[in-house]
């Protein structure tokens, strides 16, 4: 495993593309746990919080679309624009200092969160012409780790800066990490050559990469699997500030439970290569899942200690469906299809994300927070049993 890992890192586009990941992922974990804080103090409200993820997460409902544009241009200079553009979009909160403001926050989460989808479709096509196919799962193992990696410093980084300066000084950083990320993506050193022209329509263009996907055999229950997944994610995601309620934890004690979540995805990330070589990917992500079930059952219980071994868990086995679907995408897509069928997965797979922040925003509010979170653990055991089955078809890694 660690000759693999070192083949990654000697190649110098992947080092500045991990460069990149680490940089904006450092500005965007930051931002991302300080939105939820800054409404809970201006409002007060557990669901307005959670509202926050939902407004990153819902562009990608049409995330199939904004993917089609990482397959009608070159992948490199769309990066570089799309983090240019962020970096200035951000620098707007600087006007959000009442409650009477917030439409800015969650305007600017929203177009923040389609810019992501954007960016991340022409990523996974670019990278899955410039890594050699068989140490892709190690390099998206490692991209990962990289960018969970960021929770270990970044939120308790963020919420400081935040309790010491307020939120418009987070959003700040977090538009010098996007500068710096187009930097490195300029640095790149690629050969693209322009799309060739399609007379076909937008529509038509975009459904090509869904029936792509769902015509695939081995894609296809991957990307569901992790589509159920996630939706249950996004209801836990709601639940977190009502869980470090009930542990008696003032808001900012969340950054704390994302430093350990963090902790567990880096290390599953650095192994996850080696993992679905050994196991496949497709046991590889229910194994993953089936930790999720643990971690939820822990969340539920009325202990410090048993709710940060949740976060652990969940750290660990939420990764790995998610690993395993975009190294498949990856590895089985034609290259002027990748944009759009990693697009068209991350909608199955992390629009019930926001469907599920949806739902957890009205459901912590009304239900019971440990009874949800019962009921969610074995929603997840439900879940990774048919890919924890033995199959006539393994997708290796």
């Amino acid at each position: 495993m660690t000759s693999t890992i070192g083949r990654v890192l000697r190649d110098r586009n992947a080092g500045l593309y991990l460069g990149a990941v680490v940089v904006s992922g450092f500005g965007s974990s930051a931002l991302w746990l300080v939105s939820g804080i800054w409404v809970k103090e201006l409002t007060g409200s557990d669901g307005l919080a959670a509202l926050c993820q939902f407004a990153l997460w819902a562009p990608t409902l049409v995330g199939p679309v904004l993917g089609t544009l990482a397959d009608r241009t070159r992948r490199r200079p769309l990066l570089v624009a799309v983090n240019l553009a962020l970096g200035a979009l951000l620098l707007s909160l600087f006007a959000v200092d009442t409650a009477g403001r917030l439409w800015i926050l969650f305007a600017v989460l929203v177009v923040y969160g389609a810019c992501g989808v954007v960016g991340d479709a022409a990523e996974t096509a670019l990278v899955a012409t410039a890594v050699d196919k068989e140490l892709l799962g190690d390099f998206n193992g490692l991209r990962m780790s990289a960018n969970e990696g960021m929770k270990l410093v970044a939120p308790l980084a963020g919420a400081g800066l935040f309790a010491a300066y307020g939120g418009a000084r987070v959003a700040l950083l977090d538009a010098v990490t996007f500068v710096l990320a187009a930097g490195l993506f300029a640095l790149l050193r690629v050969r693209e050559g322009a799309p060739l022209p399609d007379p076909a329509p937008l529509r038509a263009r975009t459904a090509e990469g869904a029936r792509y996907l769902w015509g695939h055999a081995r894609l296809r229950p991957l990307v569901l699997a992790g589509g159920l997944t996630m939706l249950t994610s996004g209801v836990t995601g709601a639940l977190v500030y009502a869980v470090v309620d009930g542990l008696g934890r003032s808001p900012s004690y969340t950054g704390v439970l994302y430093v350990v979540q963090g902790a567990g995805s880096v290390a599953v990330g650095v192994a996850s290569g080696a993992l679905m070589r050994r196991f496949g990917a497709r046991r590889f992500a229910g194994a993953g899942i089936a930790l999720t079930g643990v971690s939820a059952f822990l969340t539920a219980q009325p202990y410090d200690a048993a709710v940060l071994a949740g976060s652990l868990t969940n750290g660990i086995g939420l990764p790995c469906v998610l690993i395993a679907g975009l190294t498949a995408v990856q590895r089985e897509t034609p290259n002027a299809l990748v944009g759009r069928v990693a697009a068209t997965a991350g909608t199955l797979m992390f629009t019930p994300t926001a469907l599920g922040i949806a739902a957890g925003a009205v459901l912590v509010e009304t239900a019971d927070t440990r009874l949800l979170l019962l009921l969610l653990a074995a929603a997840r055991l439900l879940l990774a049993a048919p890919l924890l089955t033995p199959r006539g078809t393994r997708l290796d890694a």
